[in-house]
């Protein structure tokens, strides 16, 4: 099992809106093959409301790399999502628990 996390910093003011959208693209990603679990936080930090911090596991790290991401969709996924970021998130692949 791999965990994937991705820092989104989200548009000031489109907070909810992105929260609709990510609503509208969870069964896309929830689809997939390999697909285990999706979480979504939001910051609490004064200044952080604006950022989520996104969490998937994934069965393996092809899951993710091959298969969701040259799906029809993860097509859709990007046209819902991406444009709330700024700047684009950089996500990064975790290995098993060490603890």
């Amino acid at each position: 099992m791999i965990m994937e996390s991705a820092l989104l910093d989200v548009r000031p003011g489109r907070e909810d809106a992105f929260l609709a959208a990510f609503a509208e693209a969870r069964p896309l990603i929830a689809a997939q093959p390999g697909f285990r679990s999706v979480a979504l936080r939001r910051g609490l930090d004064e200044g952080n409301r604006s950022r989520f911090l996104l969490l998937v596991e994934w069965e393996r790290l092809e899951d993710h790399t091959e298969g969701f991401r040259r799906s029809a969709e993860y097509a859709r996924w990007r046209e819902l999502l991406h444009h709330f970021y700024d700047p684009f998130p950089l996500v990064e692949h975790f290995g098993e628990s060490l603890v």
